[in-house]
């Protein structure tokens, strides 16, 4: 791919973040500071604004001049999950209407063909019925996305999961995909944001925008993989892939609303009892976030080696 169109992306991010952050400090749009905030400084919910804009004014560009980075079409369910997360970020979107809006997404993507018709062995499923495929389809990308706007409580942490799926998907499947060149310019959009988001003043939150943006990005990538016929590097089993591609969020996912529903509460009311505010109660976000993505990365390694040992013991 271009350098120079990956430098371009990360320096015009950068440019965005600034002039975004700058508009919404200039109206005082900060982000609300509560009992739940992780944070004590001003700081505004716009990095998942610049995020999108770079991303947007890019392939704009290119499809202007006929040059084709990836299935501009994918542009549509992508801009509706990232106006639905404005529209939260602003007025706190209830959690039924968000549901109905990703179902609709959801629903656009598989009729764009990313649908899941094959469990590959999964519960001694393969191939399903179409209406069970579309239907677990959504369940899935209901999943996905929530668990990576789940896990958006502190500095770095989503875009630092979404920045690792990518890097897995690239190294299993280097071949993949026709969107290759879209996560490769996701990353450098979503770079710049490391400095914002670490800033100890006016600092800039990715936002439900970003968090419902990236999480429906990496969804995309995840059906990817499993609607097509795709074999991925060692015939790694791609359920148990996708799975380790989201390993961190889906832990805290299922851990938070088992914790909720075990204390007779809402599985959608916002707390800090995910894993991460654990975390930053002993360390600082930095550190947590490293933490996290040692472990996760150890985990992961560890269950590639186990599978790989296992096919060989049965090979031989």
């Amino acid at each position: 791919m271009n350098l120079n169109l990956l430098a371009a992306t990360f320096l015009l991010s950068a440019l965005i973040q600034y002039l975004v952050q700058k508009i919404f400090i200039h109206y005082k749009k900060f982000d609300e500071i509560n009992h739940r905030s992780s944070h004590v400084s001003l700081a505004t919910r716009t990095g998942g604004i610049g995020i999108f804009l770079t991303i947007f004014s890019i392939s704009l560009l290119y499809y202007l001049n006929g040059i084709e980075l990836f299935e501009y079409s994918l542009l549509i369910p992508l801009s509706i999950m990232f106006i639905v997360g404005v529209y939260d970020d602003f007025y706190n979107a209830d959690f039924k209407l968000k549901f109905f809006l990703q179902i609709i997404v959801a629903k656009i993507l598989i009729d764009q063909g990313f649908v899941i018709s094959n469990y590959f062995g999964l519960f001694g499923l393969y191939e399903i019925p179409w209406l069970l495929a579309q239907a677990s389809t959504i369940f899935v990308f209901l999943v996905v996305v929530n668990a990576i706007n789940f896990i958006d409580g502190i500095d770095g942490l989503a875009i630092s999961q979404i920045l690792k799926g990518i890097i897995l998907i690239e190294i299993f499947s280097p071949n993949l995909m026709t969107h290759s060149k879209l996560g490769l310019i996701v990353t450098f959009a979503i770079i710049p944001l490391y400095y914002f988001n670490f800033k100890q003043k006016n600092k800039v939150f990715l936002g439900d925008s970003g968090s419902l943006f990236l999480g429906t990005f990496i969804m995309i990538f995840i059906l990817e993989i499993l609607s097509s016929d795709l074999t991925l590097k060692s015939e790694f089993n791609k359920t148990l892939f996708s799975v380790l591609v989201l390993l961190y969020p889906l832990i805290d996912l299922f851990r938070v609303f088992y914790i909720r529903v075990k204390n007779k509460k809402s599985p959608f009311i916002a707390d800090q009892n995910h894993l991460h505010h654990l975390l930053i109660k002993r360390y600082s976000h930095k550190k947590s976030i490293i933490l996290i993505t040692i472990s996760e990365i150890s985990v992961i390694v560890l269950i590639i080696l186990v599978t790989e040992l296992l096919k060989y013991s049965i090979r031989n």
